[in-house]
């Protein structure tokens, strides 16, 4: 998720959905607390995301903790929403922590690592027969403030990331599917983006450097860019496009080209989408999409329009329609699957109901969008 200066004041966000599919009357019951019984089973009903699918395809959701959660007012979502849990189990195949891997809470000391919420995700992962996409490896955004602030020399800051990799990527060897390996290093224009320590301090190279210390420590996980505003052909993708080619003719080890997807009614659809991940498709490379939400301003009353939600669900079919056209764009993430726990609210004024569910676990039309695309399948 790119990094965008916090509101002071989230904003109240109570989503009411126009269902498109039919829901069970438990459907309907809140979730009153974090640790509310799973008796009352909210969510949506029928037949599951993941079982939708086609079995080329994984679908996944992001798993809420760290971040601006641990600045609310409701205990840490994962382990202790237990509807939640459920629902997380239930409708996905695939989990990417939303930043129980990110340096910021993986690392917040040089010589500490916090590995028992990231721990807790991957055993989840085996029970419910899921893959796990890690995310992230070099950033720069969410970095803790002695590395920022450290008066580190090149060769120090070279030898800290490699024993990072080293570290976190060996540890889970065997256990994460896709790694994002490097993340957001492009600016809109397609130059590389300075306030990246790693960039900034040692060059662009390391970022070759990465991938290969990536798949030392795991020769079977799959090694992904990934990036926002990379949806169209446009300056930022084309530098992805040349810099992949670039490490492909040195034989670093890329596997894959992920767009994270963060849309708003706001703005047009990216139309092209299709297109410019079948280039990527083209170079031998794995596609995927890893943060989906279509977020929409809130008038007042804080509650979506019938029109904003038709709307909404057209946006995600067309984008799971465009990766289900390309042949080896084989994950589907959305970024948290409801609004109770979306990061949407805290980073965009008047913005929000970016996700599947309300914050009871109600499905929108965008659910049954899904599913039913989910259904149809690849082309032929």
């Amino acid at each position: 998720m790119h990094s965008i200066v916090r509101q002071a004041v989230r904003t109240a966000v109570v989503a009411v959905a126009t269902l498109a599919v039919a829901v069970p009357s438990s459907a309907s019951t809140p979730a009153t607390s974090a640790g509310a019984s799973a008796s009352a089973s909210p969510g949506p009903g029928g037949e599951p995301l993941r079982r939708a699918a086609p079995r080329d395809l994984v679908v996944g959701s992001a798993v809420a903790g760290g971040g601006h959660h641990e600045e609310q007012d409701y205990p840490d979502p994962f382990p202790n929403d237990r509807p939640y849990r459920r629902i997380l189990g239930e409708q996905f195949s695939s989990l990417s922590p939303e930043n129980q891997m990110k340096w910021e809470f993986l690392r917040p000391t040089q010589d500490t690592y916090r590995f028992g919420p990231a721990d807790d995700i991957v055993r989840f992962a085996k029970r419910h027969r899921q893959v796990v996409r890690g995310h992230t490896l070099l950033w720069h955004s969410q970095n803790p403030a002695w590395l920022e602030n450290g008066d580190f020399s090149p060769a120090q800051l070279r030898r800290i990331l490699r024993d990072h990799i080293q570290t976190v990527v060996g540890r889970y060897a065997g256990d994460i599917q896709q790694w994002d390996v490097a993340n957001e290093i492009f600016n809109d224009d397609g130059s590389y983006r300075q306030e990246n320590i790693w960039i900034r301090e040692l060059g662009p190279g390391i970022v070759a450097d990465a991938f290969r210390w990536t798949h030392r420590a795991d020769p079977d996980a799959k090694l992904f860019f990934n990036d926002y505003g990379v949806e169209s052909i446009n300056a930022k993708s084309n530098a992805y496009y040349a810099l992949i080619q670039e490490m492909q003719a040195d034989g670093v080890p890329v596997d894959g080209f992920s767009v994270q997807g963060h849309l708003s009614l706001k703005y047009g659809f990216p139309s092209d989408l299709q297109q410019n991940l079948q280039r990527f498709d083209d170079l031998g490379l794995e596609t995927a999409v890893t943060e989906l939400d279509v977020r929409m301003p809130l008038g007042e009353s804080g509650e979506p329009t019938r029109a904003q939600l038709r709307q909404q669900a057209d946006y995600y079919q067309r984008f799971l329609q465009a990766c289900l056209a390309v042949r080896d764009c084989s994950s589907f993430t959305v970024w948290g699957f409801t609004d109770k726990y979306s990061w949407v609210p805290f980073f965009f004024a008047d913005e929000g109901a970016a996700t599947l569910l309300t914050e009871r676990f109600e499905p929108k039309p965008a659910f049954g969008a899904l599913r039913r695309t989910l259904r149809e399948g690849r082309p032929d």
